[in-house]
C-alpha cells in the first residue's frame, strides 16, 4: 500500500500473490485447492488484487475497495484491514503489520467443485472467507532526478 502523507484517499495497493502459496493447514485440502476444481494453478498462477478506493473508519480500520482477479475472472472487492502495529528496526527502517479479511463467492469466479461433493457427501459452501496478513518495510522516496 503507498500512502501519501496519511492521506487514504490517494493510497494505491496492488498485489500479486502466487496462488500455488494457499495454505489452509490441510494438505489434501491444499492439493485440491491448487486443482481444476478450484483455484487451476496450473494455468492461473497469480492472484491478483487492485484498490479503486482505500478509506479510513474512526475506529483505526481500513476499508479497500478494489477488483480480484482468480482464474481471469475479476470482481470487486471490499477487503477490511486492520492495523496490527509498527516498529522501528534495529537498521532504521519502519516496519508495519496489517490483517486484511473480505469474502468472496467461489462461484462468481468459477469454482464450481467437485460435483460428486457439491451433490451430496460433504457440503461445500458457496462463501470463501480470505484472510491475508501483510508485513511490510517502509522504503525511502525516491527522489526526481
Amino acid at each position: 500500500m503507498m500512502v501519501r502523507d496519511g492521506d487514504f484517499s490517494r493510497a494505491t495497493v496492488d498485489v500479486v500473490i502466487d496462488a500455488s502459496s494457499i495454505d489452509t493447514g490441510v494438505v489434501r485440502r491444499d492439493d485440491h485447492l491448487r486443482s481444476a476444481d478450484y483455484l487451476e494453478v496450473d494455468r492461473y498462477p497469480n492472484i491478483i488484487f487492485s484498490a479503486r478506493h482505500v478509506s479510513a473508519e474512526p475506529d483505526g480500520r481500513l476499508v479497500v475497495v478494489g477488483v480480484l482477479t482468480l482464474r481471469d475472472v475479476t470482481h470487486d472487492v471490499s477487503l477490511t484491514v486492520v492495523p496490527n502495529g509498527s516498529t522501528l528496526e534495529p537498521w532504521g527502517k519502519q516496519r508495519v503489520t496489517f490483517s486484511a479479511s473480505a469474502a468472496i463467492n467461489r462461484r462468481d469466479f468459477g469454482f464450481i467443485g467437485t460435483p460428486a461433493l457439491d451433490a451430496g457427501g460433504l457440503v461445500i459452501g458457496q462463501r470463501i472467507e480470505v484472510e491475508i496478513e501483510v508485513e511490510a518495510v517502509k522504503q525511502p522516496a525516491v527522489r526526481a532526478a
